[in-house]
């Protein structure tokens, strides 16, 4: 099993996602909920494909956390 971070972004008229840990692998959906489903997808292809060819699925080394900053 596998764990990756994935980064929502809200764009203009849509949403994108991608991992910093399997860069290209990236997503975009009309809402939150359908980015982070194709994400999820395109994230099990990527570690497939992977495998496949015989290549080393990265571990996961991304973190994140929110700053908080008084005005």
């Amino acid at each position: 099993m596998h764990r990756f971070l994935i980064v929502i972004e809200k764009a203009e008229n849509n949403y994108s996602a991608y991992s910093p840990d399997l860069p290209g692998c990236v997503a975009t959906g009309a809402n939150r909920e359908e980015v982070e489903e194709l994400m999820h997808e395109a994230i099990e292809i990527h570690v497939r494909g992977l495998v496949e060819d015989g290549m080393p699925v990265p571990r996961s080394h991304s973190s994140a956390s929110y700053v908080i900053v008084q005005e």
